[in-house]
Parts: C-alpha cells; structure tokens; sequence
C-alpha cells in the first residue's frame, strides 16, 4: 500500500514498445508543450484521414474550442474504409462473444458491408447530417454499426444504455430531439431474455418527433410492432445498398451527445465532435495501450459508458486493432465468464474497471488459476482511482507479475483518457495514474487557483483546451460554462480532488464531494477506503462524510466482504481500530455497515452521493437512471431505518 512501491516497465516490454522509456515521453511531453498547435497537427495528419485540410488548427474562446477549423473528415472512414484499403480488409475487426456463447468474428471488409447497409437504410428513410438518432440496444455487433453508420452520414447519435427504463430514455429522446430510435427486442443478461422494445414503446407516448423505430432481432421475443413507425433491422437491410460513401463532415461536426447523471433530476447531455475527438482516441489508443497490429485487444465496459465509445468503438477500430465484445454479465453461468474468454481468443490486452476487480477478488483466486492468461501482455483499469490493494492483486493473481497496469483518469467530458502511464516509458506506482498525456497540462490547485504544491491535496484542473475534449452541454451552454468554466476562469474544474507527489505522478483522490473534513481534518474517502479494502475480510468499501455536532462529520463505510462466516459486530470494531491504525485516530469510522452490494452505475462506479444521502435524510433525490439496480438502495435505506 505505499507510494513508494515502484514497478518499472521490464525490458522486453521497452524493447517493443512504440514509447520506448522516460527520455522518449519526456521529449513527447514537451513537444507538445512547447507548441501544442504544431503538436496536435502532426498527430492529425500521421493518425487521421482528411479529405479537406483545416485552415487553423485551434480557435479558442473561453470555454468553446474548435479544433482543426475548416478540416473535413468522417469518423466512419477512419474507422472502416481506410483500412480496407490495406493489408487489414481481412482481419477480425470485431470479435463478439454473446452471453449463450454464440460467437461472430467481423472482419473490416464485412465490417464496412454492413455499415454501408444500414447506412443506406437511414438514407433510403430521409435522414441525413443534422439529424439526431438514439440508439437502445445490447451489447452485440449491430451496436457499433449502428454508430459508425450514424457517423457515416453525419447523423449524431446518443447511445443510451440498455438497462435504463422507458422514462430515462423518454427524457433522452426530448432532450436530444431526435427523431429515429435503433433498438432491438432484447438481450441477454444472467441467462435471461431482457426486453428493450416495451421500454420504446413507453418513451415513444411522450415523443412525437419520433419516425421511426428500427428493431433488430436478438433473442425473439414477442414484441409489438407499431404499423408505419417500427421496422426489422433484417427486413430493411434485404433490400439496402452496399454503396453508400462516407460524407466528408467538418471536423466540428457533432458525432454523439452522451448523457450522464447530475445532482439535478435533468441528465446531462456531453456533445463530442468529429475531428478533434477522433484524433485524440486514436493517439492515446496507441500511447497508452501500446496497441500493436498483431493485438487482440479487450475493453470490458458498455458502449452506453463514454469508455465504451473511445475505447470499445472509435478508438479501436481507428487504430486498425482487433476490439472484443461480450453481451453479458462477468459472473455467467461462473465468476471465470471473462478468464474463459482471455483464454479462449488469445487476448493481449485487457482493461476493466477497479469495481469489476474487487467483485473478482471477492470471489477468490481459484477462478482465474484454473486458466491459461498466457497470452495477457498488458492491463487496464478504469472508472474510478484504483485501491493499491485490488491493483497489486490485479498485477499479481491476472498479470502474474509481468503485464504493466496502465491506471488511467478521464472523464466522459474530456472525452479520452488525460493521465496514464505509457506502459513502455513510465514506472507504475499501485494507486496513481502516473503522468499526464501529451499535449494536457495538469496542476492541482486551491479554490483561488493557487498551485498547492507536492504531496498537498487540492482541485485537479486541466489548464489549456485539448482535442477530444466536451464541446458543451446539448442545449445548455450556460449550464456548461458554470459547471465546468466558472470555478476558475479560463480553466477546466475537473470536480477531483488529487495530489502530486515529488516524482511528478498524480494520486487522484475522487470527486471533490467525496472529501470529509473530520475535526479540522480533510479526509478523502477514497484514503478511507484504501484502508479497508487491504484488510483480509474486505472486498469492496464505500465512505462518506455523516453530520455530526461535535466533529462537523463523521466517518461512515458501507463495506461488502469476501466470502466466508464473519462475525459482523467483531468485525466492526476490528475494521475502526484498523483504519485508526492505517491513517490516524481522527480517521476512525464512527459507523461500520455491512452489506451485499453497492449502489453503482451501469459503468461501475459507485454512487457514492446516494449514501451520503441515505445517511444524513434517508432520502434519494435527484437524478437515479444511471443506477444499475435500485433495489440495492432501497435495502440500504431499509436498514437505515431499522437501525
């Protein structure tokens, strides 16, 4: 657990690294630093296709960027076509693992036949650039091609989750004004057959707008079919052309709003562009993945998460690699689901995220040594800071001491991923995320913009605008200059507390909301929660701050634990003087709770404002879509009231 653990990269992994060690990030680092106009267009030209070239690389006017001004370009070109052209038209672009274990493997040639198909399915239908799609549907192939076909033809698309009920995506649908839905009957979920298409009819009473409902054909469900509106993805798809070229698009053009929770009961709609986006997936795809041609590369999040677009979809397939997919859940029909699969394709490259692996920790060791993860030369983890804990068993148990753990920080807004290491250049440290990408400039501040200095914590801001970065919020500037602008003028108020320690590398410590101040003291919950997730008993931990009159908050953990018989009120007192010992005596927990599960998001994270609501009014407000299952807190709130 300490921060002074330091892994450095081995040197086979140096040798066949693209960023072979610190002198090389360093000299990639400052580059961009010292001219990060010249930088990015270098990036632009090498990794991006562009039918027109940009008359200015960067227009900036506080908070609206626009990047590569003037350039033409389409994402679902450099995600397809381009490589088709090349020694790649017959590689596996999508490997697909469906939770039944049925498999498809589509290579770039089929790949770009099926997008042009549906393509010209919305073009036969009127839609065209400037129109809105949402798109509602599991986690099989038609998903991606749904998007790279919206893509294809400038249509920008929001891709909402397909857990979410029919009032969320009502609320979706109205706020993006879209007028074409792409859903499917249902998926596959723990063996079951999870309809989709109720939860469109239900929206669709209150959206008029909408013309049309395309339905792909998963599971077979029985499903109604509205005569005029709804249609079978395979019925239109007989009689669809396969020619029909990718649109050049301004760079700015709007390639997908991506909604996301708020303290407010309105989701947010984050607006990503086509050029600059783009750009900036592909080069951290590479930088921080150190993606080879010969990889087969596996993210395991949602595509309706923003990891899912820039790294499931765009990223990926921009970068030429082979990207896995999987419909279901990590524990079907065992907790060995994703080990299975590592073994079965030969995956090279994994990322998840730390809630995933404390859930696998959870369950013991004995699930991923009964496979061959031989082929795993590098890991992933994001989400949320991972525990130093759950980072050297992830390194130890899946990596078995030899894959480099790339801990990575971003946002849905900043659109790709802002610090991580570069696996073949910069020593890892459990618990941190490392250095900044090049061509982003980190500092940690005051609440005045004061730089705070190492090993003190403070507001991580990013100081100058980069490519992939949120455009605004759909609809609502305003909202996005106060929230994102206002704090500090001119600089982008990530909402993370962190720290910078005398190496330079970054600890980041969670949203700022997650910081208590116990007594005088700042307390981060992510400190607390590190804490207990190294005891033995523990395999998840969740902390807030609870009002208290005396040391204006107080300590509360909701904790999950590994399998086995605990005595919970033994436990309890042993967990407090435990976390008195790791941190401090004013970092004692005055409140241990136990229980099965966590509120979290369909991403993972946990939901960390809600129990700090059950806590002090036992009452959930606000906005709850993103929740995975709300009868988690709805327990949580029950044995609230009992106690």
């Amino acid at each position: 657990m300490s921060n002074s653990a330091v892994f450095p990269p081995s040197r086979e992994f140096v040798r066949n690294a693209h960023v072979q060690g610190m002198d090389a990030y360093l000299d990639l680092y400052h580059r961009a630093e010292q001219d990060p106009e010249k930088f990015w267009a270098d990036i632009a030209s090498q990794e991006i296709y562009w039918f027109e070239k940009w008359s200015k690389v960067l227009d900036w006017q506080p908070p609206f960027s626009k990047w590569f001004v003037g350039g033409k370009t389409n994402v679902s070109y450099n995600c397809v076509d381009r490589h088709c052209l090349t020694h790649r038209k017959n590689k596996v672009a999508i490997l697909w693992e469906g939770e039944p274990g049925d498999q498809r493997f589509i290579t770039y040639q089929e790949l770009l036949r099926l997008v042009s198909r549906f393509a010209s399915v919305l073009q036969s239908r009127g839609y065209k650039a400037g129109d809105r799609a949402v798109i509602y549907m599991p986690m099989v192939p038609e998903l991606p091609i749904a998007m790279l076909a919206c893509a294809r033809l400038g249509i920008a698309h929001s891709v909402v989750f397909g857990g979410f009920s029919g009032e969320a995506l009502k609320a979706r649908i109205q706020d993006l004004g879209a007028a074409i839905v792409i859903t499917a009957d249902g998926g596959f979920r723990r063996g079951k057959k999870v309809k989709l298409k109720p939860a469109v009819d239900e929206a669709l009473v209150d959206c008029p707008d909408v013309r049309d409902v395309i339905v792909y054909r998963r599971t077979c469900s029985e499903i109604a079919m509205k005569e005029g509106r709804d249609h079978w993805w395979h019925v239109l798809d007989e009689g669809a052309s396969e020619d029909c070229p990718a649109v050049p698009l301004d760079s700015e053009h709007p390639l997908y709003v991506l909604y996301t929770s708020g303290t407010t009961g309105k989701p947010k709609g984050i607006l990503h562009s086509t050029g600059g986006y783009l750009t900036q997936t592909t080069a951290t795809m590479k930088w921080v993945f150190d993606l080879h041609d010969s990889d087969t590369y596996w993210c395991s999040a949602d595509i309706g998460w923003v990891t899912g677009h820039s790294y499931i979809v765009y990223g990926p397939l921009s970068a030429g690699a082979t990207t896995v997919m999987y419909e279901g859940a990590l524990d079907y029909p065992n907790f060995d689901r994703w080990w299975r699969i590592i073994e079965k394709y030969r995956v090279n490259i994994f990322y998840t995220s730390p809630t995933a692996i404390r859930s696998l920790i959870r369950q013991g060791e004995h699930w991923p040594d009964a496979h061959d993860l031989s082929s795993l030369r590098l890991l992933g983890s994001v989400g949320e800071p991972i525990n130093p804990a759950a980072w050297e068993w992830y390194h130890r148990v899946i990596g078995k001491g030899r894959c480099p753990i790339v801990d990575t920080w971003w946002q849905t807004e900043t659109g790709s991923i802002m610090i991580a290491p570069m696996p073949g250049a910069v020593p890892l440290k459990p618990g941190s995320g490392t250095l900044p990408m090049p061509g982003i400039i980190a500092d940690i501040v005051d609440l005045k913009g004061i730089p705070v200095g190492d090993d003190h914590e403070g507001f991580l801001i990013i100081r100058k605008p980069w490519p992939s970065m949120i455009r605004t919020i759909w609809g609502d500037p305003d909202r996005y200059h106060e929230q994102y602008w206002g704090k500090l003028p001119g600089i982008y108020f990530t909402g993370d507390a962190a720290r910078r320690d005398a190496d330079g590398y970054y600890w980041v410590l969670g949203r700022v909301d997650d910081v208590m101040n116990v007594s005088g003291h700042r307390l981060s919950t992510m400190e607390v929660e590190s804490a207990l997730v190294h005891h033995p008993a523990v395999a998840e931990a969740a902390v807030v701050g609870k009002p208290h009159e005396i040391t204006g908050q107080a300590v509360c953990c909701f904790v999950t634990l590994k399998k086995g018989e605990w005595d919970h009120e033994a436990l309890g007192k042993e967990l407090r003087q435990w976390v008195a010992h790791e941190i401090g005596n004013f970092a004692r927990p005055e409140e241990i709770r136990f229980s099965d599960a966590l509120p979290k998001t369909r991403s993972g994270k946990i939901m960390r404002r809600l129990l700090r609501e059950i806590v002090t009014s036992n009452t959930v407000s606000g906005d709850v879509t993103t929740l995975e299952d709300l009868s988690v807190v709805t327990k949580l709130a029950a044995q609230h009231d009992e106690d």
